[in-house]
């Protein structure tokens, strides 16, 4: 015969499935910066009141096209683990490229295919040495971010290239519906396309898997190396694409176009709460974050605020943006682990673990 010991009753784990969700929604970090970004245009429209018009919401879009272009890319790349910080320098280098050859009488027409071949060999080169040698991207990007300055620097020296075909010049200028400016409605097109292979497609769930574990994914089939190339490869033609509507918006060429960008970039991305270490991001968020740099840096231009200041706040940003997921992060695990707010009571020696993986009572031989 045995005797039985009962296991004594321990709180719930789960009162109400309903709250938890509702707790986890609220953790998400793109559903806070979307919230953050409305309470900005909020302020900023009772703040100043030529903030919230067409012609200055026109101006904040504007003003962060290129960045919103490369941003696209970017946010596979950080899915998949990676990173590209040298996308301002090729932005730079495409730029000092496209006011060379046309200063030494090439046609537009043929500029265009030779900056982009530039810029996919450029993201072949950071590709390449972070897929086949096996280095890590941010110390291969910085390296090349140097490298792509550098060249332009050769390139076009010091000297501005100006008088761009009016016509192409012209189109960057034109806006859609009244007030969203042409390289934002091109943008818009670009990240419905990107959105749709991220979130809809196998290889979007791909990357994801490769950002999440990176080995797990291999034994699961995944082309890892081949993957990461490609999105390498891509980053540098959207980063050289970039630089030829920058140029043509401002018309100028110049070595130093962009300097900097790279920075705003990567803050865009993280405060979208796409995850520096891979694995976990949504493309809404990215342009959430995007939105909220734009009118944060409009709100500040409107207030006199200097352009140092303005960096700063790019780079409190960028730090919260990588801290604050974290903690929110762990919040949620803590909460998961004990849904009461304290810890959960020790099981009785011989007995089940923790609720639903056993039965409540266990025989002990007499």
């Amino acid at each position: 015969m045995a005797d039985t010991l009962t296991k004594p009753e321990l709180p719930p784990v789960r009162t109400d499935a309903r709250s938890s969700a509702g707790w986890a929604r609220f953790l998400r970090w793109d559903l806070a910066v979307t919230i953050i970004l409305i309470a900005v245009f909020g302020f900023g429209s009772a703040d100043n009141a030529s903030f919230a018009t067409t012609g200055n919401l026109s101006f904040a879009l504007n003003d962060i096209a290129e960045v919103a272009i490369i941003a696209l890319p970017m946010t596979l790349l950080v899915v998949c683990g990676e990173v590209d910080l040298s996308v301002a320098s090729m932005l730079g280098l495409s730029s000092a490229l496209a006011g060379s050859l046309w200063d030494a009488g090439y046609t537009f027409e043929m500029i265009v295919p030779i900056v982009l071949l530039v810029g996919l060999a450029g993201g072949l080169v950071n590709g390449l040495l972070v897929t086949k040698v096996g280095l890590p991207s941010l110390a291969v990007t910085i390296g090349t971010m140097t490298l792509y300055r550098g060249l332009a620097s050769v390139v076009l020296g010091t000297k501005a290239v100006a008088e761009f075909p009016q016509e192409y010049a012209d189109l960057t200028q034109r806006t859609v519906f009244g007030f969203i400016p042409f390289p934002m409605a091109l943008f818009g097109i670009l990240a419905v396309i990107t959105a749709i292979v991220l979130h809809a497609t196998g290889l979007g769930r791909a990357m994801f898997a490769i950002g999440a574990q990176q080995e797990a994914a291999f034994f699961a089939g995944i082309r890892v190396k081949r993957i990461k190339l490609a999105l390498f490869a891509l980053t540098g033609v959207v980063a050289a694409f970039a630089g030829i509507v920058f140029t043509l918006r401002y018309g100028s060429a110049r070595a130093d176009n962009g300097m900097g960008f790279e920075m705003t970039v990567i803050a865009a991305v993280l405060l979208g709460g796409v995850d520096f270490d891979g694995g976990r991001g949504t493309l809404g968020g990215v342009v959430s974050g995007l939105l909220l740099i734009a009118l944060l840096r409009n709100l500040l231009t409107l207030n006199d605020v200097a352009n140092e200041v303005q960096s700063i706040v790019t780079g409190v940003l960028l730090v919260v943006s990588v801290l604050t997921p974290r903690v929110v992060q762990a919040i949620g695990r803590r909460r998961r682990r004990s849904p009461d707010g304290g810890t959960p009571s020790a099981p009785l020696s011989g007995t089940a673990s923790g609720p639903g993986s056993g039965p409540a009572s266990a025989s002990v031989p007499a």
